[in-house]
């Protein structure tokens, strides 16, 4: 966290998708790295230390389920992964299980509300985990995403 930001990388192949999420979330205070790409996400999170970690499961090249398989390693133990999708709500949530992302947001939520939710799973998993623990898939973190 960087200056008491939240710092995102959001990786998404649809370009306004991506100005939507970091305007809005940028608006409440995140610092905000975004990509098209689905290679080159492993340098991005070496390079940045993101947070939150946000991906669009719908990635041509390669979908965001797998990019988490590949770039954890490269990530520090405290970086969420959020699955964003605007598929089914059950399907993306047991993909979120099958893949051991941290979370999932359907695409449905935005603005203010992404925020909120984003700040919220954050939280939740500092609150959640011991300190100096190695990162865990635990289902601790897992959350879902009705208002509250």
């Amino acid at each position: 966290m960087a200056d008491g930001k939240l710092k995102a990388l959001v990786v998404d192949d649809d370009p306004l998708v991506l100005e939507l999420v970091e305007r809005s979330i940028t608006r409440y205070g995140f610092e905000v790295t975004t990509t098209r790409a689905a290679l080159g996400v492993a340098n991005l999170i070496r390079v940045h230390q993101p947070d939150i970690v946000l991906l669009d499961v719908n990635i041509p090249a390669l979908s965001g389920d797998r990019i988490l398989g590949v770039v954890r390693q490269f990530a520090g133990p405290e970086t969420l992964f959020i699955l964003y999708s605007s598929m089914d709500e059950s399907k993306l949530r047991e993909l979120m299980r099958t893949a051991g992302a941290d979370g999932y947001i359907p695409k449905s939520v935005s603005g203010p509300e992404l925020a909120l939710k984003l700040s919220g799973l954050h939280r939740k998993w500092m609150a959640t985990r011991p300190v100096g623990s190695a990162q865990s898939q635990s289902t601790t973190a897992q959350v879902s995403v009705t208002s509250g």
